[in-house]
Parts: C-alpha cells; structure tokens; sequence
C-alpha cells in the first residue's frame, strides 16, 4: 500500500492511530514495564488516519517518555502544555472511580491537572493544532494552561482472557493495560472539594 501524502507529526498527530495499524492481541510490552498490554503493529502513515483514536503503543510512549502527541518529539520542562485537561481535586476523580492507583499520598484537597490519556504538547504544536484542527477550533472547552512539574501515571485496565478458536474460555482472565492516564500534580488545594461537579473527561487530541 502507499504512503499516505499526510505527513506523521505535521498534518496528523504522532500519536494518532491508522487504519493499516492492527490491535495484534496481548503481549508483554516495554511501555509497561513488560506487564501484559493491548499492543497494535506499527504503520504510521498508511491507511487514513483515524483522529478519534491513539495508537495504544505510542500513546503509552507519549506519557512514559514525555513525548508530544503531535509532533513525537520530547517535550522539555517550561514547554509543556495542555489543551483540554481539566483541573480537579484528586478526591473527585477518586469519587468517579477514575483515579484507580492515585497514591494516597496525594490529598482528595489537592487540585490536580487530569489529563486522561493525552500527554502535554510543545506550546507550538498547540497553537499549530488550534489553528488547523477542526475538532479543537468547535471545542468550546479548550483551555491552554502549562502541565505541572510533578505528575503521576496511572494504568487503565481491562480484563482479558485467552480463548480458543471455538471461542471458548482457554484460560484465567488478567488485567491488562490499555492506555496510560496522566494526572498532573499542582501545588494548590481546594478546601470545598467535596462541593465540586466532576469535571468532563478530556477527549483525545486531533
């Protein structure tokens, strides 16, 4: 198959899923530590793009490395942005059962930056999404703040099982990582947390 004339990083996100790019099963996998993860074959490029969905593979790059989703290229400290992360105390994405792992460490008061599964991005491949990107220029919660120094990276799991070529169960079924969550650490505390709507899960990048 030819490559696509849309180039990988310039006018499609790095991180953005094609349609040549297979999801291959379950293998353990490096992005995790060698833990068993959803893992999907490599074309960037062939295909058409599928903007609506991260590859599972370079997404879990993107977090482990701080590696910008548009671009792939590591972000550096003082140039890491988001686009539509959401500020939250940590109790409250406790209380929605999206904080599954967040160290107690970190208080339900704290104001954290919930990023879901979208690294930060270079401030100029922000603003060269924004202005290119359809999704985001008719999204009404964009909002550019810079990502904090400290963060915390929490695996979202599924439960999965082998099976046979009958479709019955071949074994016991294992959690399974899928894509990283990223949670932003603040220095800030809100006190009436408790009185807080939880906020709107972030969308991935296009």
């Amino acid at each position: 198959m030819k490559k696509s004339a849309l180039a990988v990083g310039v006018d499609v996100p790095w991180v953005t899923s094609w349609t040549e790019e297979t999801v291959i099963g379950v293998r353990p996998c490096a992005t995790v530590a060698g833990r068993p993860a959803l893992v999907q074959t490599d074309a960037a490029g062939f295909g058409r793009p599928q903007y609506s969905q991260n590859h599972l593979v370079r997404q879990r790059q993107t977090v482990l490395r701080m590696l910008c989703p548009m671009c792939g290229q590591p972000t550096q400290a003082g140039d890491r942005w988001t686009q539509v992360a959401r500020q939250t105390p940590a109790g409250l994405l406790r209380r929605a059962g999206k904080a599954v792992g967040l160290s107690r460490d970190i208080e339900d008061r704290r104001v954290v930056i919930d990023a879901g599964s979208i690294a930060p991005l270079h401030k100029a491949c922000v603003d060269r999404s924004l202005r290119y990107c359809p999704h985001l220029k008719a999204d009404p919660n964009v909002n550019v703040m810079p990502f904090p120094a400290q963060w915390t990276v929490l695996p979202l799991l599924i439960e999965a099982a082998p099976m046979l070529e009958t479709g019955e169960l071949a074994g016991a079924a294992v959690l399974v990582v899928t894509f990283l969550q990223l949670v932003g650490i603040t220095g800030r505390t809100d006190r009436d947390w408790r009185f807080r709507k939880a906020p709107r899960e972030p969308q991935p990048a296009s």
